[in-house]
């Protein structure tokens, strides 16, 4: 496990393992989670990129009775 130090202007550098682990590269997005006393990133995919990810999803919704 790397440890980063927080920077005066509260910056982090993202240790190069994890950079290349998920395939970060500069300018990409990401999202921060307070959860559960810690700090969560996730990276921010594109809609484009979500593209079939629901392929083969169940979309049938049972109904009540008197719904028809």
């Amino acid at each position: 496990m790397d440890a980063v130090t927080v920077s005066p202007k509260f910056q982090v550098v993202i240790p190069l393992a994890v950079r290349r682990a998920l395939g970060l590269v500069p300018g990409v997005k990401l999202q921060v989670i307070n959860f559960e006393n810690r700090i969560e990133l996730i990276p921010v995919r594109s809609s484009k990129s979500l593209r079939g990810s629901l392929r083969g999803i169940e979309t049938s919704v049972p109904r009540d009775r008197d719904r028809g």
